[in-house]
């Protein structure tokens, strides 16, 4: 089968890479074209454009980049004409996505099946009326979207979440710290602060700086940031430099869960990384900056009107297991204060942990991507 796949950052490039493993296993003449990543690109096929080119949220970064993003579009769509696949798998990435699923269906006989779905229950629910007409499979990651679709008469598939299967051998395997900190240069007896800045570049150069002003006010603690795949060192310096400390702050690239492991609390950017943090045990404070103060927040406030959480920890749990600081309210201040808290607080760390392992519950046992690629083969199947 010809197989045709669209991520639109690091976090689908990862799933989306699983994925592809899981189909080459069961269909032994998989052949694969990709709008991805690295993480893709090393499981064979043609990369035809990397996620990073593409890579633009929110309204002001969109119009910004708006014909770069509709002649990436344009593109794609001539590229999938050309290759005439039998499925084209959308990865999340709705904006850019739906668009796609709406133009196969209309000129391709391609199924179109979308892993990882858009969160419409959040916002733009009007998505969901092209998703019922332009999407034959849709595969869920998170379990109460079954209900929220069956709510709405559409039927998802749960697979389980491709978070399990990345992190839980991390979770439960060995692991030496001492390794860790003697590769980077730091004090194996000196606490670590983990700073997740996000994987895009407006969103690091957003929260970054806030997240370095609160870490680097902790005189006992190293700070050290996780580089995001498809941004470099160089972009990240700068604003290193203006925060100079002895010790001082330091970057690593590929190895974000080895630092997690390695951390006391974490500082992270909304988004899969606070799911990823709360799998492997590091208390967290969740962080989203944005432009336009409390006038834009309050905007975003009336959007999202219909979901008491933003980050997935809360949202799976349906309960504040952690503090988030979105939008005006996160501040350097505000955000030392509740690192502060769960580095003081033993009682309120246990607590936090516990929730942990009942999110871990609820997500369910490891096979996201083999049960994903068995439903993707059975659906060709009746094709």
């Amino acid at each position: 089968m010809k197989y045709y796949l669209i991520a639109g950052e690091a976090s689908g490039d990862l799933h989306a890479s699983r994925l592809m493993h899981e189909l080459k296993r069961r269909d032994h003449r998989a052949e694969f074209r990709f709008y991805g990543g690295d993480a893709m690109k090393a499981e064979g096929g043609v990369l035809v454009c990397h996620y990073s080119k593409l890579a633009y949220m929110g309204f002001v970064q969109v119009a910004l980049h708006l014909q770069e993003i509709l002649t990436g579009m344009s593109r794609c769509k001539k590229d999938i004409a050309c290759y005439q696949p039998d499925a084209v798998i959308l990865v999340d990435y709705p904006g850019f996505n739906l668009g796609i699923a709406k133009w196969v269906k209309k000129h391709l006989s391609a199924k179109v099946v979308y892993y990882i779905s858009p969160k419409i229950w959040a916002w733009k629910e009007y998505r969901l009326k092209d998703i019922r007409k332009y999407v034959d499979c849709m595969l869920s990651i998170l379990p109460f979207e079954v209900d929220y679709y069956k709510q709405h008469n559409y039927d998802v598939t749960y697979v389980g979440n491709p978070t399990v299967d990345e992190l839980e051998p991390l979770r439960v395997g060995e692991f030496s710290r001492e390794e860790f900190c003697k590769k980077h240069d730091l004090n194996v007896n000196q606490p670590i602060i983990a700073l997740l800045a996000g994987s895009r570049k407006a969103e690091v150069k957003g929260n970054l700086p806030v997240m370095l002003e609160a870490a680097t006010r902790f005189t006992c603690h190293q700070v050290v940031i996780a580089g995001a795949p498809g941004l470099t060192r160089e972009f990240y310096q700068p604003i290193i430099d203006s925060f100079r400390t002895v010790p001082p702050v330091k970057l690593v690239f590929g190895e974000t869960y080895d630092l997690l492991r390695s951390a006391q609390v974490a500082a992270v950017t909304s988004g899969t990384a606070t799911l990823e943090t709360a799998f492997l045990n590091v208390p967290q404070v969740v962080c989203y900056q944005m432009g336009g103060g409390m006038i834009a927040y309050k905007i975003m406030e009336f959007v999202l009107r219909k979901i008491r959480y933003v980050s997935l920890v809360n949202l799976l749990l349906d309960s504040p297991a952690v503090v988030e600081l979105l939008g005006p309210y996160l501040t350097a201040k505000r955000l030392h204060s509740e690192l502060s808290r769960i580095i003081d607080d033993c009682a309120g760390r246990r607590t936090m942990l516990s929730e942990y392992e009942r999110m871990r519950s609820i997500l369910g046992a490891p096979g996201a991507p083999v049960r994903a690629a068995e439903t993707i083969i059975e659906m060709l199947k009746t094709k």
